[in-house]
């Protein structure tokens, strides 16, 4: 199976591989985004390491039971060969209706077949406001053209 856009990537190419993966994980369908990763992907998450689209299936099917109304931006942060960086931020409330934003980095690997076979990812968490939201689309589903990027507000 390939997934196009294959490497080695160029700035449109990563920039638009990031931005798949962004409406991919907007989704909130685990089986969806899994499969966009190899069979054997590794992951590190915060501090839980875990290999394999079923453990990725599960991370992400207990990850959206607990980050209710998820809405994520994902930005190109650099690339080079099959090899891409994003920034991201998301924002999503807990069972209490806590409000948060999560902001982070990761660092991906693909195979020849635009597979990512490497996720690394290290973020944070603060609390919010309701009234601090930035992320007000409709959710689930992807972000709409006409709502900006990270690089027009990256904090």
């Amino acid at each position: 199976m390939s997934r196009p856009p294959l490497p080695p990537f160029t700035r449109d190419t990563a920039a638009q591989k990031a931005r798949m993966a962004e409406d991919a994980w907007n989704s909130r369908d685990p089986e969806r985004v899994a499969l966009a990763y190899t069979e054997d992907s590794r992951w590190r998450n915060r501090s839980e390491f875990f290999e394999g689209r079923p453990a990725i299936v599960a991370f992400l099917t207990r990850k959206w039971q607990k980050e209710l109304e998820y809405r994520l931006i994902k930005d190109l942060w650099g690339f080079d060969g099959n090899r891409i960086a994003v920034r991201f931020q998301y924002e999503w409330h807990d069972a209490s209706g806590q409000w948060h934003r999560s902001y982070g980095n990761e660092q991906w690997e693909f195979d020849e077949q635009g597979l990512m076979r490497r996720r690394e990812a290290s973020l944070n968490d603060i609390a919010i406001a309701e009234k601090d939201r930035r992320f007000h689309w409709a959710a689930p589903g992807p972000r709409p053209a006409d709502v900006p990027g990270l690089s027009e507000s990256p904090f």
